[in-house]
């Protein structure tokens, strides 16, 4: 990231809306970033005679070398050749009993579970993709389960991979243990909180004082300067408490929220929980409130298997910058954009997000505990497995995963979207309540114009098939 003390974070787009001299120069600027491949400092001579105006040729400069530097990062993150996160399940043990498990978890490990002479052919499989190498993220069931896991995140960090961990609020997660996870080198460690109380959130996970080891947990993670991120599961249960949810996050200093839409698989599936899912609609209110909230929060935040919301980060950031929200997009797609660069937050401390366009199978993967590869925990199509094939061949070359991160297959409302780009919707539901992982996403609630278009037409045509007068 590049810092500059004349403009702050230049990881934020300069903003010009100007017309004539100055916003040719603007697109002078940014077309001739592309040349920074050929040669960067011949290109910045090329710009010296450009400044105009008030914009100086320190600030064309800048915004130089930045598009230059998100040329190569989207040259490096081509999602169809290499993931951004690696998502592997150490095992289905917990000790929790939520009532909405994707992986429907129990007590005992699984004997099939992949061993740590696996894990060290995994961490080379993830190296071989490339510096910068995949975040690693270890999930389970819980894996404080797992006895070598401490060794399992030294192994990855002695190999330079950026390792996280997400275990269950159990006491295997006492305070020597975040000791021993912050002197191995995990780099975040996140935790659940599914209600703003101990009634409302131990309720939902299966085991009373799940809440009060929860906080004693991120306690604990700031005493030993590692950091933490908070999941909530998004259910009728939680939806009013949110906010209080939201207040707890500022006043522990966490660094992200991520609040995970239910998808009906595992124990979600079953029709009392399904029961417990919101509407699209709401979902929709929720993705505004989040935009809210991303505006003046002191952490990120970040909604999982909801894609759509980047329709509505798009939606209200080009409203606020008076721009045509095409134009954004556009922006966003040549650029590589995150989240945190379309709606730039002060307040929030800076940490690595993904760029818009990732989605289950393009950009994500997991491995279940006994080394089935799939795009997504939530999404049980298995492309292959680690025993029998390399991360990489599995993620590149699979059907699975080459058909799913194909947005040309999508179809119906989601085909059409003008916002697929950066979307896609989550075929992860799409599978879940349709059974075709390409159908359009049943919990998006905006028609695209072309969508609309088509719908005119067909209307229009059983109008006039209607008017015709009959045969017989």
């Amino acid at each position: 990231m590049i810092h500059d003390s004349r403009r702050g974070d230049l990881s934020e787009p300069l903003r010009f809306h100007h017309s004539g001299t100055r916003n040719t120069a603007f697109a002078r600027v940014r077309n001739k970033s592309v040349a920074f491949a050929a040669g960067f400092a011949a290109a910045r001579h090329a710009f010296d005679g450009i400044c105009s105006n008030k914009f100086t040729l320190a600030v064309f400069r800048d915004e130089l070398t930045r598009m230059a530097c998100i040329l190569l990062h989207s040259q490096l993150m081509d999602f169809n050749q290499r993931p951004f996160t690696v998502i592997w399940e150490t095992t289905r043990a917990c000790d929790l009993a939520c009532i909405h498990c994707r992986a429907e978890a129990r007590a005992a490990r699984d004997p099939n579970e992949l061993g740590f002479s696996d894990v060290q052919s995994l961490i080379q499989d993830i190296k071989a993709f490339g510096s910068p190498y995949p975040i690693l993220v270890l999930t389970g069931g819980d894996p404080a389960k797992r006895p070598d896991i401490f060794d399992i995140i030294k192994c990855a960090r002695s190999e330079g991979l950026r390792v996280a961990m997400t275990p269950s609020a159990t006491p295997l997660i006492n305070r020597d243990a975040v000791r021993r996870f912050a002197e191995a080198g995990l780099v975040r460690l996140a935790v659940s909180l599914d209600g703003k109380d101990a009634a409302a959130h131990d309720g939902f996970r299966g085991v009373k004082g799940s809440f009060d080891r929860t906080l004693e947990i991120l306690d604990w993670c700031r005493e030993f300067a590692l950091e933490s991120q908070i999941h909530t599961t998004v259910t009728r249960h939680v939806m009013s408490d949110l906010p209080a949810i939201a207040e707890m996050i500022a006043a522990r200093g966490i660094k992200l929220w991520a609040l995970f839409l239910l998808i009906a698989v595992g124990r979600a599936a079953r029709p009392e929980i399904r029961r417990l899912n919101v509407s699209a609609r709401e979902i929709e209110s929720l993705f505004h409130w989040i935009y809210d909230l991303t505006k003046s929060a002191s952490f990120d935040v970040t909604p999982r298997e909801g894609y759509h919301f980047r329709r509505v980060l798009l939606q209200r950031r080009a409203a606020e910058l008076a721009i045509p929200v095409a134009q954004l997009l556009a922006d966003s797609n040549a650029m590589s954009m995150t989240p945190s660069e379309v709606a730039p937050n002060g307040k929030a401390s800076k940490i690595l997000r993904a760029p818009l366009g990732v989605n289950d199978g393009r950009g994500v993967v997991f491995i279940s505990h006994t080394g089935n590869v799939q795009p997504s925990g939530f999404l049980n199509l298995v492309g292959g497995n680690l025993r029998s094939q390399s991360l990489a061949e599995i993620y590149r070359s699979s059907e699975t995963f080459v058909r799913v991160r194909d947005f040309a297959r999508l179809e119906g409302k989601c085909g059409v979207c003008e916002f697929k780009s950066i979307c896609g919707g989550s075929r992860s539901r799409a599978y879940a309540l349709t059974g075709d992982p390409m159908r359009s996403d049943p919990f998006c609630v905006y028609q695209p114009a072309a969508w609309q278009a088509r719908r005119s037409h067909q209307m229009a045509q059983t109008a006039a098939a209607e008017r015709q007068p009959s045969l017989h």
